[in-house]
């Protein structure tokens, strides 16, 4: 597994830049370039399942590991949902089952860093120093258009 690092500089409060993030209305806006359409379905509630899904209702299970408004959002990503319910284990879900993903956000003076931490398997990389920074200039965009 690999660890990417991502950083944005957003020029709006760490509250805008999490509601952004999380918001049911925003969430398919950024993450647009890893596929149209897609939402997140969670209580945010440290423990709790989070599905990651297309609109076609696919997509990824995982869990919040820790949820610190307006600061942390750590995930772990565990398995595939399909057909309304969580498939079983195979060879290609256990090769990123456990992968990692965290949202940090650091308030300097009424502005935000947002740094994202993921663990990407290899031959997902290129695509992901691809597609997210292209995702994360949506947030930045999104979050100072009304900061």
């Amino acid at each position: 597994m690999n660890k990417l690092h991502f950083t944005q500089h957003i020029n709006a409060s760490r509250e805008r830049v999490w509601e952004v993030l999380w918001n049911p209305e925003t969430y398919p806006k950024w993450t647009a370039p890893f596929g149209e359409g897609g939402r997140m379905e969670t209580d945010f509630k440290e423990g709790s399942r989070v599905l990651f899904l297309s609109p076609e209702g696919d997509g990824m299970i995982g869990r919040l590991d820790r949820v610190h408004e307006p600061a942390i959002l750590s995930i772990t990503h565990q398995g595939v949902f399909k057909n309304g319910k969580e498939e079983p284990y195979d060879d290609a879900t256990r090769v990123w089952s456990g992968a990692k993903e965290q949202y940090t956000l650091l308030e300097n003076g009424g502005t935000t860093d947002l740094r994202v931490d993921v663990d990407v398997v290899e031959s997902e990389v290129e695509s992901f120093k691809e597609k997210f920074p292209k995702a994360l200039a949506i947030v930045e965009r999104l979050a100072e258009e009304n900061a």
